[in-house]
């Protein structure tokens, strides 16, 4: 079988993070590659390499599968794409084309499952609040009310790969799970351990609520005022999700009563404006939208990557392949 031509085609930063020495080594092993993180964003000076190009190795950074990238690219066969949501890079014209699109989206979603289950304990344990208590005083404080994870009960609201994963990982932890999605169905809940449950129960009931709807216009401030006040005192609302998922307005108005507590790793816009109240509310844990992959936890999607590459070239099919269809539901 002749061997495939396969070009590289991200920012350099984020190739080195993403693939590193090592996965470009082995790519090459496996394709005749071409480095072109340099032209990113530079279509004439991509064209003479496009134009015998049959696989795309990407990420952060990628530029946009418009009509003009792909009649430039003929023999275009599949795009591997190291990072999560494809969203800002396909276009009508890609889906139009006979192209495989694989994302490590599943590699991806390891950090903020991990970020999440640790909020979830945190927040149950009021362990920040605790900390603070600690810090003023100068001697050991407990806020009233906390109650572990005994007994406790978590929603989940999304159940994609990272609300899945999360309720798979609290199937160990001695608590009662509640999750909400339209397209989960109820077999699947209950193999993750968790009764499904309209919004307003989780919200009313849960100790904690945990936030994994997908950024789609379906879900476009799907959560409100209305929502944060059914909430316990003393309750947690964490979000790894998007911002934008959330009427930010009406959650820092629920958040400045001192009620419920909130783990935000997004906010809308993001980041926040240097006066909005996110920055000083004591009863808020704020994250520079890190719950994703940092660090080397980065080159776990280049892994992701290189394993799709294998089944591909094989003949098998791509285990984390994306497709039209799935745009409807996936961040």
């Amino acid at each position: 079988m002749p061997v495939k031509n396969a070009m590289l085609l991200l920012p350099p930063g984020n190739r080195d993070r993403i693939y590193g020495a090592d996965a470009v080594a082995q790519v090459r092993q496996l394709a005749n590659l071409t480095d072109c993180a340099d032209l990113v964003g530079d279509l004439d000076a991509l064209r003479p390499v496009l134009a015998e190009t049959h696989l795309i190795l990407t990420g952060w950074g990628m530029m946009t599968l418009d009509e003009a990238f792909l009649s430039a690219a003929p023999q275009l066969e599949a795009v591997f794409y190291g990072a999560g949501s494809v969203r800002y890079f396909v276009t009508e014209e890609f889906w139009r084309r006979d192209i495989a699109l694989m994302s490590a989206w599943a590699a991806n979603a390891v950090p903020v499952i991990e970020y999440t289950v640790a909020a979830v304990v945190f927040g149950l344990k009021r362990a920040l609040q605790a900390a603070a208590m600690t810090r003023e005083a100068r001697t050991f404080r407990r806020p009233e009310g906390a109650r572990g994870a005994y007994g406790a009960r978590v929603g989940v609201i999304g159940v994609g790969m990272i609300g899945s994963g999360v309720l798979e990982r609290l199937k160990s932890y001695d608590v009662e799970t509640l999750c909400c999605d339209p397209h989960l169905a109820d077999e699947r809940a209950a193999e993750l351990g968790a009764r499904p449950a309209d919004l307003d129960e989780i919200f009313g009931t849960c100790d904690v609520v945990s936030l994994h709807a997908p950024n789609i216009p379906a879900t476009e401030q799907m959560i409100g005022g209305r929502h944060f006040e059914l909430m316990k005192e003393g309750a947690a609302f964490i979000n790894t999700a998007r911002g934008r998922v959330v009427n930010e307005q009406e959650m820092v108005e629920a958040l400045e009563e001192g009620r419920i507590f909130a783990f935000l790793d997004v906010t809308d816009p993001e980041p926040p404006a240097p006066d909005s109240p996110l920055y000083v509310l004591p009863n808020v844990f704020l994250t520079p939208h890190l719950a994703g992959a940092i660090g080397d936890e980065v080159r776990r999607n280049g892994i992701c990557v290189l394993e799709e590459l294998k089944r591909f070239l094989a003949g098998e099919p791509l285990r984390y392949r994306v497709t039209e269809d799935m745009m409807s539901w996936m961040a």
